[in-house]
């Protein structure tokens, strides 16, 4: 059985959290309208900072980012036990 680098994992969630947070909300940015991202603007009540705006967008990158990271990475390390085991 393959083995996953559990940091490399990681890093890919990591962009992909991080660019899926940023990309949301600037598509709401562009989009407009009278309520802007409520329902995105609801994060803020996890995550520090952040607000569905250009400021927020950033802000959210790096959560987004941090989060992806810690799943991706937690994930690796699943696969990589369940695998060991499997292999005895």
């Amino acid at each position: 059985m393959v083995r996953i680098h559990a940091g490399v994992l990681a890093v890919v969630c990591a962009l992909i959290g991080g660019i899926g947070m940023f990309g949301m909300t600037v598509w709401l940015l562009i989009k407009g309208g009278e309520s802007v991202g409520a329902h995105l603007g609801l994060l803020s009540n996890y995550f520090i900072g952040y607000r569905v705006s250009w400021g927020g967008s950033l802000i959210g990158f790096f959560y987004g980012a941090l989060l992806g990271g810690a799943i991706g990475w937690v994930i690796g390390k699943i696969y990589n036990a369940v695998a060991g085991f499997r292999q005895k």
